[in-house]
């Protein structure tokens, strides 16, 4: 089989992308840890939980949200437990399951930090973009993650989804 180097276009594009999602990703923790002592995956656990009915989830559903491994997920919610932002509750009818649920202050939390997030998210990278850049934004993240989120695909290469993995290899 021969290897199908990137072109130059496709090389370029690569780093640019390479580039361009760790200065953002650099830049989102840097504003959440100022802010709130948060990294940006707590934040979104945070977030997501707000967004739920009752604001609780599955932690098997919180992690395939997030798009992580279960075992960087029960790290990252241990520690929001300790600070009384999030806590555990048993899953009814599964004794092995556990729902994560905001609690009131993690709410408030959420609710102090969230301005600060989209006002640096939308700097970052809204404020750059025409309209119509957004929308080819949209539809390129979401091809992607399309493809590289489809179960069938990457099972038949051996390849689990982040969050059905034991471990994150962290």
């Amino acid at each position: 089989m021969t290897t199908r180097w990137l072109t130059s276009e496709e090389q370029r594009a690569w780093r640019a992308y390479l580039a361009a999602s760790s200065l953002l990703e650099d830049a989102i923790d840097r504003q959440l840890q100022q802010q709130a002592g948060l990294p940006h995956l707590y934040y979104s656990v945070l977030a997501n939980l707000s967004e739920a009915p009752d604001r609780r989830l599955r932690m098997t559903d919180l992690a395939a949200s997030l798009k992580v491994t279960r075992s960087r997920l029960t790290y990252a919610v241990a520690r929001l437990e300790k600070d009384g932002t999030v806590r555990r509750e048993a899953c009814p009818g599964d004794g092995r399951g556990s729902i994560a649920v905001l609690t009131e202050a993690g709410a408030r939390l959420l609710e102090r930090t969230a301005p600060g997030h989209v006002e640096t998210v939308r700097a970052a990278v809204f404020d750059r973009l025409t309209p119509e850049q957004v929308e080819q934004f949209e539809e390129i993240c979401a091809r992607i993650a399309g493809a590289l989120g489809n179960e069938e695909e990457r099972t038949a290469c051996g390849d689990a989804l982040p969050w059905r993995r034991r471990s994150s290899g962290r």
